[in-house]
């Protein structure tokens, strides 16, 4: 039961990254996966999802960077930013500054992630 839409999620912990594929697979995205920001940097023009969902905290490249990438070649693509709750508010400053669309502290509540999820990529 697809509904067509593509979610790329860049997050390099295996809970969170389950979570998030468990939730977002009963939805019915398709999801493609990424474990950290220079593979999400990569599978971006490939996949040309309709939403991407990343961690801040990430190998190689943080989750602001692939915001900024984002928004420079995709504007039309909304982006999620996920955090931890201990992480700098400066962060989510700068994500929204970069473009984020949202934000979601970890640990998130699943039925809020859908929403917010379904909220973005429906426009």
């Amino acid at each position: 039961m697809s509904n067509g839409k593509k979610i790329l999620i860049v997050e390099d912990d295996n809970l969170t990254m389950n979570i998030l594929e468990f939730i977002l697979k009963k939805e019915g995205y398709a999801l493609t996966i990424a474990r950290d920001g220079s593979e999400a940097i990569e599978k971006i023009p490939e996949v040309n999802p309709d939403l991407v969902i990343t961690d801040v905290m990430l190998p190689f490249k943080s989750g602001l960077e692939i915001t900024n990438f984002v928004k420079e070649n995709y504007k039309n693509t909304p982006v999620i930013i996920l955090s931890a709750l201990g992480e700098e508010e400066n962060t989510v400053t700068n994500g929204f500054k970069l473009g984020a669309d949202d934000f979601i502290a970890k640990p998130f509540n699943p039925k809020e992630l859908i929403l917010r999820v379904k909220r973005l990529i429906e426009k």
